[in-house]
């Protein structure tokens, strides 16, 4: 979702909308929905028996499909996470009968683009960091009583970040003098904290990425998800998934990985190949941005859309 924003079109549009292969009365579901931008090209694309459910937690973001979608018979939205996507399609009688689902993973532009939802590390802001800030506990809230090997366990797990040790220690002994409650606040506590600096990265780049996604359960909701929209597809029903950092995309392609190829047993073992046939297959290889796209928009940088189809 980082290339979300009311003026950007979301990243890799085309392509993930060409991925599902719209069939004009098929249903959809776009468990993202951000801004709507995938949201509209979907609708475009489908008929007057097409049908688009949508899903987002981000409570702005169901203000905007609803003024957006107002008078569009078609489509339907709740504000719930996407790991929820299996209850949402079993209450309305659609299990197995999803032609398409699309996920696209991680913060939107305009989440990072209003310093008040507490995400970017280049304006102040309350740090929050919630997609939905009217459930569970805020970054502030987390920092100010994490135990200090968890904040290790979280920066170098879910950020990647080699300097955790060190960030982490600087961020404890920093709260016992002052509650750290903005965003570059924190932001100042890590950079001093590192003795390294990255080219063209902000030093608070991982540290911040790791709490989110911490704060956010991203990566436990990620595989939910995953499941779930193997769950409701039709045959003949796709899944495309855009990620935008390695841990997302590592858990994408393994789990592609594993359900289309099957068991893997000794060549010995006297079963039939069609016996082992799995009901998905792999469309295509990983597809990443253009030139232009990442002229347009430097965030699409990392973006990464794979493709699943249901076979039987």
């Amino acid at each position: 979702m980082d290339g979300n924003n009311n003026s950007h079109r979301p990243v890799l549009l085309d392509e993930a909308v060409e991925a599902l292969a719209i069939k004009a009365n098929g249903v959809y579901l776009d468990g993202t929905f951000g801004r709507g931008g995938h949201a509209e090209k979907i609708l475009s694309h489908l008929g007057p028996q097409g049908r688009l459910l949508a899903m987002d937690q981000d409570p702005r973001a169901i203000e905007v499909a609803r003024e957006k979608f107002a008078e569009e018979p078609r489509f339907e939205i709740i504000q719930q996470n996407f790991e929820k996507m299996q209850e949402f399609v079993a209450s309305k009688g659609l299990m197995q009968k999803i032609d398409g689902v699309l996920l696209d993973i991680g913060v939107s532009s305009p989440q990072l683009d209003d310093a008040s939802r507490g995400f970017s590390f280049l304006r102040p802001g309350p740090l929050d960091m919630r997609m939905n800030p009217q459930v569970g506990q805020s970054a502030a809230e987390w920092l100010a009583s994490v135990d200090e090997y968890d904040l290790v366990t979280v920066l170098m797990h879910k950020g990647e970040e080699k300097f955790a040790r060190r960030i982490a220690s600087a961020i404890v002994a920093a709260r016992q003098e002052v509650a750290i409650t903005d965003t570059l606040q924190l932001a100042n506590i890590i950079a001093e904290a590192k003795p390294i600096k990255e080219k063209k990265k902000h030093p608070a780049t991982k540290s911040f990425q790791a709490i989110r996604i911490h704060i956010n359960r991203e990566l436990e909701v990620l595989e939910s998800a995953l499941q779930a929209s193997l769950n409701v597809l039709s045959v003949g029903g796709r899944l495309a998934v855009i990620s935008f950092h390695s841990l997302e995309d590592r858990m994408v392609k393994r789990c592609f990985r594993d359900v289309s190829r099957g068991p893997q047993l000794p060549k010995d073992i006297p079963i039939m190949a069609k016996d082992l046939e799995q009901p998905y297959k792999l469309v295509g290889k990983a597809i990443k941005p253009g030139k232009q796209e990442l002229e347009e928009n430097p965030r699409a940088r990392s973006s990464v859309l794979r493709v699943l189809e249901r076979i039987k």
